[in-house]
């Protein structure tokens, strides 16, 4: 009697080609992902350094490309400012002075903090957040009033800005408290209490000045907190629909803003001849003349009075038409080397404050700086957000330099000892404590 083979285990011929066949194992989908994870990891590792070895990339790398971003910005406010301050009868180097005048206290203020350890930003936690609700609430008494936004307070001829500083305070105020609740996150009582509220308030005091943007921008800093601390995905969904209502509500009641909404979506004029987007289509006019290599520095056509104040929120549209795309793609490839390197910050913390607070000013920089970009390219309606590092503003620079300066000190703490740079300030209470026990001891055997 002759037995017929049986076949063998569908389990142990799976991924196994038949005797004879040509057609290649079928390899998980997982494969390619996982090929693509290691292949970062040892690019990292090979840049980095690992363990005692770590040569600080990362620390330069963020250092370089914000350094890099500044220099750019104050070359770009003095080319599209000077025409527009000539016709008004000012010095053409006004602005850009004024903003190099910021950029060195920026710098300076952002190199004492990449020296100092950031747990002594947690003492100021409280007192930031409280000062930034105190200063939003002065502006809508004391206030200047700019094209329809009261966003500004005028110090001795200085006009500041308390809604830039706002960001970098909710972002620290935010993280503090976000830490010390810690696995009570679990629960959506502990992620919405006192968190919420304070942004809700911060937000509400925004939009009273009509600064919908900025709102906006604050509104990325608060979901980008809770993230970072591990909050429950579902409240995302949650509160992704209140603000996309409260959006849709603020538009429908503001008839500047619907006209700004249905004109770039329409590509038409208002009901009553405003063309909401005469900003946005000339800004597109200069990037479509700049070609590949721009008209040269200095010689753009948008900036005389055809893109209003060229030099703030649109200054990407004059970059565009300066340099051309060559010139548009290094502003994006710095933001994308700063955006990197912050990343791998984030990514070795283990103390979720310090997590919290990198990926939040994380967030913010390049959130912002999307917007912007957005914007200008036409991708979005028209929202007044500036380009972090080279819009020109005072208070939008000095704030995002402090905020690298923050980042910089988490990433001094990942060099190697050896190469690390010194602390300003030490917030350590063991050699303090050591030298009490030792004058303790010597008074007891006297």
């Amino acid at each position: 009697m002759v037995s017929t083979p049986t076949r063998p285990p569908a389990q142990k011929q799976a991924g196994k080609p038949r005797p004879g066949s040509s057609a290649s194992p079928v390899r998980p989908p997982a494969a390619a992902g996982t090929r693509l994870r290691a292949a970062y990891r040892k690019f990292w590792s090979a840049l980095e350094g690992t363990g005692t070895s770590r040569n600080g990339s990362t620390y330069y790398l963020i250092l370089g490309s914000t350094l890099a971003l500044t220099a750019i910005g104050i070359m770009m406010v003095l080319s599209a400012s000077s025409v527009e301050s000539i016709a008004a009868g000012k010095s053409p180097y006004g602005d850009a002075l004024k903003q190099g005048m910021f950029a060195a206290i920026g710098i300076f203020t952002m190199f004492v903090l990449s020296r100092i350890n950031v747990v002594w930003l947690k003492r100021l936690a409280w007192p930031a957040i409280i000062a930034a609700v105190v200063l939003l609430g002065l502006v809508q008494l004391v206030g200047a009033e700019v094209n329809g936004n009261k966003n500004w307070i005028d110090l001795g001829g200085i006009t500041f800005q308390p809604s830039e500083a706002s960001k970098l305070a909710l972002a620290l105020w935010m993280a503090t408290v976000l830490a010390r609740k810690g696995k009570l996150l679990s629960r959506w009582q502990h992620v919405a209490v006192p968190a919420v509220p304070m942004a809700i308030i911060i937000v509400g005091l925004v939009l009273v000045g009509n600064d919908l943007g900025t709102a906006m921008i604050i509104m990325m800093v608060t979901a980008a907190a809770l993230f970072f601390a591990g909050a429950p995905l579902y409240l995302f969904g949650i509160a992704g629909l209140a603000a996309a209502a409260g959006t849709a509500l603020m538009a429908v009641t503001s008839s500047n803003r619907m006209c700004r909404i249905t004109s770039w979506w329409t590509g038409q004029s208002c009901a009553d001849g405003i063309d909401a987007n005469y900003q946005a289509t000339n800004g597109l006019y200069g990037l479509a003349s700049g070609g590949w290599f721009g008209v040269g520095l200095g010689q753009s056509r948008q900036k005389y009075s055809w893109i209003p104040e060229a030099h703030n929120d649109f200054i990407f549209a004059i970059i565009g038409e300066e340099l051309g795309l060559v010139g548009t793609v290094v502003v994006l490839i710095l933001f994308a080397i700063l955006g990197t390197a912050i990343y791998r910050v984030v990514v070795a913390q283990e103390d979720m404050f310090h997590r919290v607070l990198a990926g939040t000013i994380m967030v913010w920089l390049l959130g912002q700086a999307t917007v912007n970009m957005s914007v200008v390219t036409g991708l979005m309606p028209v929202i007044g957000v500036p380009l972090p590092f080279i819009s020109y503003g005072g208070s939008a620079l000095l704030m995002s330099l402090c905020a690298i300066g923050v980042v910089l000190s988490l990433a001094r703490e990942q060099m190697a000892p050896a190469i690390r740079p010194k602390r300003m300030l030490k917030f350590n209470a063991k050699p303090a404590r050591k030298n009490a026990d030792r004058k303790k001891t010597a008074r007891k055997r006297t």
